[in-house]
């Protein structure tokens, strides 16, 4: 287990560095450097002015030198300032974070409870046309954009019912509604994968034993197949982060919502690279937590997970 975690985490910290890297190099193939992007967007600069400010951010450095300071520095947590606030980036992504992770994490654990409740329904339905109708749920989920079924939401409850404020006014509706259109799109993945693991694991040998013992269909699904069918929803759920990241800022703005979503909007529009740049990173390094988190919560659910990867090591050894 303990060589298990290791891998895994050394993984992890490998694929945080390639986007690192990567973002560098993506800022490099820009036309110019950040600070005369930024500076030359609405009107001409005074060239000393524009060489002055490159001085302070480093960009008249080697590429090498640039490379390696920012490197350090973000090992430090310091991942440079913004050039329209001329605040640490940090502390411009920290101060809307909280909000963001309410609304992100609220709505993860709002997609969990409409995926189950979706899958139990479609697996427990009396009659077959009932399972396929709600089998045929999560897909139209996932067809409805977010922005759209926001907008719908927003009409009718706020201008035409008069129940929800346009902006967040602190009300539980505030909060509860844009957590349901980000939750309805990315339960849909969780749902489907759910379904299909669960008719898989309905097909093994011993759920006839189980029948046979006169288990009823709610033990048997919520007792054993519910376990055995998480393995590849979990896996699921890690990939559907970049998603609901995405959806957060697309709700976020629909909703009017003070947020990361403001601070994307408001940097994209500045030509703010180093605050673009440390979204994109914050948007990877979130990625990859999550996904360690799954990688390291798989091994409960299924101890076979430990033997794989002993196996393959092995393998790689002898190879």
């Amino acid at each position: 287990m303990t060589r298990y975690l290791l891998l895994r985490t050394g993984q992890a910290v490998l694929v945080v560095w390639l986007a690192y890297t990567l973002i560098f190099l993506a800022v490099q193939l820009l036309p110019s450097d950040p600070v005369t992007i930024f500076l030359t967007a609405d009107s001409a600069v005074d060239q000393a002015a524009i060489d002055t400010m490159k001085a302070q951010y480093g960009y008249d450095q080697p590429l090498a030198v640039q490379y390696l300071h920012q490197l350090g520095a973000l090992l430090q947590g310091d991942a440079g300032y913004s050039l329209t606030s001329g605040e640490p980036v940090m502390q411009r992504i920290g101060g809307a974070l909280g909000s963001t992770l309410a609304l992100a994490g609220s709505a993860l654990a709002a997609a969990v409870v409409i995926a189950l409740a979706v899958v139990s329904a479609a697996v427990l339905a009396p009659s077959g046309r009932v399972r396929r109708i709600l089998a045929n749920l999560p897909p139209l989920f996932s067809a409805v954009p977010v922005f759209w079924l926001g907008l719908v939401l927003l009409e009718l409850l706020s201008i035409r019912l008069g129940v929800l404020s346009i902006f967040p006014d602190g009300s539980f509706l505030s909060l509860a509604v844009p957590v349901f259109v980000l939750a309805v799109h990315v339960s849909a993945p969780l749902a489907q994968v759910l379904l299909k693991s669960a008719d898989q694991v309905y097909r093994l040998p011993f759920i006839d034993v189980l029948r046979a013992k006169g288990a009823s269909p709610a033990r048997i699904f919520f007792r054993h197949v519910l376990k055995n069918a998480a393995g590849p929803a979990l896996a699921i759920l890690g990939i559907t982060v970049g998603t609901l990241f995405a959806g957060s800022v697309i709700t976020e703005t629909v909703f009017s919502r003070t947020g990361l979503g403001s601070v994307v909007l408001q940097a994209v529009t500045a030509q703010d690279v180093p605050l673009v740049q440390g979204l994109v990173l914050l948007t990877a390094a979130v990625f990859v937590a999550v996904n360690l988190a799954v990688d390291l919560i798989h091994p409960l659910l299924d101890p076979r997970i430990l033997t794989d990867a002993q196996q393959g090591s092995a393998r790689a050894l002898a190879a």
